[in-house]
């Protein structure tokens, strides 16, 4: 027999007190694909919102091999070491194949994943990226809600995965490693133009040089590109996930860009900009549901499809014709 669902001012009470197994029940219940379930998750996240914002918000991604697991485990631990709380949330669109990561991401963090300070979800398998984010987003702020004043949200697959994850954090790293042939090949402009800051990893034992020279190079793209903020120019760093070398650094320029955009306040115009954009997308999301649960609209939908297909009706007047039935 199903497991009873608690009322949503029951589950935020829990989630505030620090329960993990109350924050696990939350969680759950958001990735839930059932209607009554979306609607009780819907008013948590309501009832959650005042009591969210207050933490750092940190997306993570990087080249293969960069050490995204092994970066975030020993950041994790460093910060947890100096009294945070730590939430790490992985957007992984290609989850709907593959079942998720959960068993890598916790074998990767072995560290955080027994820390009673940090807590270690990966994204739902959820058929489409924005399905994921969106998610990934409530999680995100029902971690929050629940004492996590750091949350990071690691890029598992590639694509799309990146903006989406820069469109729900406040500091987009970009990590990256020397000595992979021409540096710039392994860094898209997409990438570059999201990047906050640029870090290059396993700057240690015969790698210093190299990793100083990648880092050169990428400066040298950065200056090519209009910054996003008018207070923060992303900054290129070098440092050693496997000696922790660097690591205070890394986490200094995360705290320098929040007072910098805090005071300048485009970190306040960041985060508004995201939840419209937020609304949007889960707006675009519902119509496109309906697009395949309507059995009418779904008719109408395959007989146009096969139409455009054989060249008999012209996509503009397929689209004119499908709109007419969802009332647009």
């Amino acid at each position: 027999m199903a497991s009873r669902t608690l009322p949503p001012a029951d589950l935020a009470r829990g989630v505030r007190t620090g329960s993990r197994a109350t924050l696990a029940r939350a969680i759950t219940l958001i990735e839930s694909k059932r209607v009554d379930h979306r609607k009780t998750a819907h008013l948590l996240v309501q009832e959650l919102l005042p009591h969210t914002g207050r933490a750092v918000r940190l997306g993570i991604t990087g080249a293969p091999g960069s050490g995204k697991s092994t970066t975030i485990d020993i950041l994790g631990t460093y910060l947890t070491s100096k009294g945070h709380k730590v939430a790490v949330l992985a957007v992984d669109p290609s989850s709907s194949r593959t079942g998720g990561s959960i068993l890598g991401d916790k074998t990767r963090m072995g560290q955080l994943a027994a820390d009673a300070n940090a807590f270690v979800r990966p994204s739902p398998s959820s058929g489409t990226l924005g399905g994921v984010a969106a998610k990934t987003r409530e999680t995100m702020l029902v971690c929050e809600a629940a004492g996590y004043d750091v949350v990071m949200v690691e890029t598992v697959g590639i694509g799309q995965s990146e903006t989406a994850v820069a469109d729900m954090t406040d500091f987009f790293l970009v990590l990256m490693i020397p000595g992979a042939g021409d540096e710039l090949q392994g860094l898209k402009k997409g990438i570059v133009e999201l990047a906050d800051m640029i870090a290059v990893n396993k700057a240690d034992g015969g790698n210093i040089e190299a990793a100083k020279q990648a880092a050169a190079e990428y400066r040298a793209a950065l200056n090519i590109l209009t910054p996003q903020s008018s207070t923060w120019i992303p900054p290129v760093i070098t440092y050693s996930a496997l000696t922790d070398n660097g690591i205070d650094r890394l986490w200094a320029q995360i705290l320098a860009h929040k007072e910098k955009t805090t005071a300048s306040g485009e970190l306040a115009a960041r985060r508004r900009h995201q939840q419209v954009k937020w609304m949007w997308t889960m707006l675009e999301e519902r119509l496109t549901a309906r697009l395949r649960n309507d059995a009418s609209v779904r008719t109408k939908l395959r007989q146009a499809e096969n139409q455009v297909a054989a060249g008999k009706l012209a996509p503009t007047l397929a689209v004119e014709e499908i709109a007419r039935l969802l009332g647009v």
